[in-house]
């Protein structure tokens, strides 16, 4: 219930911010930064990877302090709910208001991951190796369920929005906030059935004559370093996560770019890139349900690799994909829905069956802090290509070899090797 919650977020309300952001807040001349000339598609990109800078500082703290004083769920809470505020208050700027769009955008976007983090903590304490897939599968199914209900109540909204006397701003507004509030109603919900199954550990002598903040800083940073140490002993672990910062990072660039490049590059209206993402997330429904159910016959691996060769060819069909034509983008996005619960779900489930359940908040923090590492140069590096190129659909292009190069690395990884040796991780 906790991702058919913050799943109204990272839909409609990104989706509409996006659109929003380069119709609105960015100014039509656009800007000029360091001497270049930088489009909405470019800047919005840079804000993307600022944000995954952020969230690499910050979550080895994180886990490090709900792994400690067994305080997931109060932090998710935390996260959770701050998230959805500035969320909310992402409605508030205006034309012309860049730097407070950008401030407030940042601040939710970190409650969001954060929160993820604290919640995907829990998957390998509530499910046995044998339905880790299937839960996981099964939690981005409901996901996309929620957020895609949510999704077409705000087309709706946009859709009849002259028709009920609000202008087209004011709509986005709308369903800007309906999506923080979606979040935090929902959440509560979730809230009341989870709760933490561990126990507190004391910290280490060494960070105990420090105050909390401090101590938990340097032993959440020092873990981060340990870990990425001892990965080096575990050569198949390490292979995964390798591949998968490149996969990711194609995927959540995507993610990010698409409503803005949609809006800017193909010229499609709001309401018709509000209706291909209700097309997605249907669509992603039945896909991670499919994917999990495919693990379950050919294995994980083999699973997610189908679930990258499809982003391959959404990568390509980005570039070639006309403007002004919304059944080319129809048919784009219900590919890229097919395989997006398959590569999230899988990639989840497979990790958490090959970290040590005793610190599933650690590993999980670290397996975000570098999947917010990834996330950093796909953005940047779709900047750099358009400003370059000048051309977003090269950049588009370019994402396709983040796809290549994770796949081909992710076929080589020996899962049950990697599951093998959980037990000889040395744990503080």
């Amino acid at each position: 219930m906790y991702d058919w919650a913050n799943s109204a977020y990272i839909t409609a309300g990104s989706l509409v911010f996006a659109i929003y952001f380069g119709d609105t807040i960015f100014p039509d001349e656009g800007l000029s930064l360091f001497g270049l000339d930088v489009g909405a598609e470019a800047f919005f990109g840079i804000v993307v990877g600022f944000g995954a800078v952020l969230l690499f500082l910050a979550m080895p703290i994180l886990g490090a302090v709900a792994d400690y004083s067994n305080s997931k769920k109060r932090l998710l809470q935390t996260f959770a709910y701050s998230g959805a505020v500035f969320a909310a208050l992402v409605a508030v700027p205006g034309a012309g208001d860049l730097v407070l769009a950008v401030v407030v955008a940042l601040i939710a976007q970190v409650g969001f991951v954060a929160a993820n983090v604290m919640y995907e903590g829990f998957l390998p304490e509530l499910t046995t190796p044998d339905t880790i897939d299937r839960v996981s599968a099964k939690g981005f199914a409901l996901g996309y369920a929620g957020g895609g209900i949510h999704l077409v109540l705000s087309l709706a909204l946009l859709f009849f929005a002259d028709r009920i006397g609000i202008d087209e701003n004011t709509a986005r507004r709308i369903v800007i906030v309906s999506a923080a509030l979606w979040w935090a109603g929902f959440a509560t919900f979730a809230f009341t059935r989870l709760h933490d199954r561990g126990t507190p550990r004391p910290l280490p002598d060494t960070y105990r004559t420090r105050s909390p903040a401090a101590a938990y800083a340097r032993l959440g940073l020092g873990r981060t370093i340990r870990t990425t140490r001892q990965l080096l002993g575990f050569p198949q672990l390490l292979l995964f996560v390798v591949a998968f910062l490149f996969y990711n990072d194609g995927v959540q660039t995507i993610i990010k770019i698409t409503p803005v490049y949609a809006s800017e590059t193909l010229d499609l209206s709001t309401t018709t890139i509000a209706a291909v993402f209700v097309v997605i997330q249907l669509v992603a429904f039945f896909g991670a349900l499919l994917f999990g159910w495919l693990a379950g016959h050919v294995g994980t691996k083999r699973a997610i690799l189908v679930s990258i060769a499809g982003w391959v060819l959404v990568a390509v069909g980005g570039y070639f994909v006309p403007a002004a034509r919304p059944s080319s983008f129809l048919a784009l996005g219900a590919l890229a829905g097919l395989v997006l619960g398959g590569v999230q779900a899988l990639s989840r489930s497979l990790y958490g069956s090959m970290i040590p359940e005793d610190a599933s908040a650690e590993f999980f923090g670290f397996y975000s802090v570098f999947s917010k590492f990834s996330a950093i140069f796909g953005p940047l590096i779709f900047a750099a290509v358009d400003i370059v190129t000048g051309s977003t659909r090269f950049s588009i292009l370019f994402l396709g070899a983040f796809f290549v190069i994770g796949g081909t690395l992710l076929a080589f990884v020996d899962v049950d090797t990697a599951r093998a040796s959980r037990s000889r991780w040395v744990l503080d």
